[in-house]
């Protein structure tokens, strides 16, 4: 049984990146899954309240043992230059508790440009700033986290606490507003 904090789309804001680096200390999981753009907050998104990206590789590298990431449109070689742990892959598979989990930023593979996926697999992804749970396919799911920094459509500030086979999704208080169980 595994425990994962799931969660994308830092966009260079250090407050909610510290307070990220809290909720994982605090877990007691064993990896931080970050689904890209961790440093840059892209030309189409305002800048958020926090953005400190050199404080948000300092909070990060601290945790480069613990840390699987991959690229978001936002993130560059530039980036991978003062980060202590591998962002440039464009995705990665996740196998826990019997689940095969398809990690990804969300701009090159996504429910309308799927990757390769076997029957029942997850698509995990960021990118829009939405969380979403659904099902398309055969028996696939699609999961986001949301946003940790620039949320959109009136959603909060979040992430997911994986544990069990359970998705739960939370607020940077800590607060569950919505879970999903395989």
């Amino acid at each position: 049984m595994a425990k994962l904090i799931i969660a994308s789309d830092v966009h260079g804001d250090a407050e909610t990146c510290e307070r990220l680096v809290e909720i994982y200390r605090e877990s007691g999981a064993e990896r931080l899954v970050l689904l890209g753009d961790l440093l840059y907050h892209g030309p189409r998104n305002d800048l958020p309240a926090g953005y400190a990206p050199k404080n948000v590789i300092e909070l990060l590298n601290a945790l480069k043992d613990d840390i699987l990431a991959v690229r978001g449109n936002c993130d560059t070689e530039v980036d991978q230059m003062v980060l202590n742990f591998p962002i440039l892959a464009d995705y990665a598979y996740i196998s826990v508790d019997g689940l095969r989990i398809f990690a990804t930023h969300g701009h090159n593979f996504n429910t309308t440009k799927l990757p390769p996926l076997a029957n029942g697999d997850i698509l995990l992804h960021g990118h829009t700033h939405v969380p979403v749970v659904e099902e398309f396919g055969e028996g696939n799911y699609y999961i986001n986290p949301g946003s940790l920094s620039i949320p959109k459509e009136s959603s909060p500030k979040s992430y997911i606490l994986y544990e069990d086979r359970k998705f739960s999704f939370r607020t940077l208080d800590g607060e569950e507003y919505k879970s999903f169980c395989f």
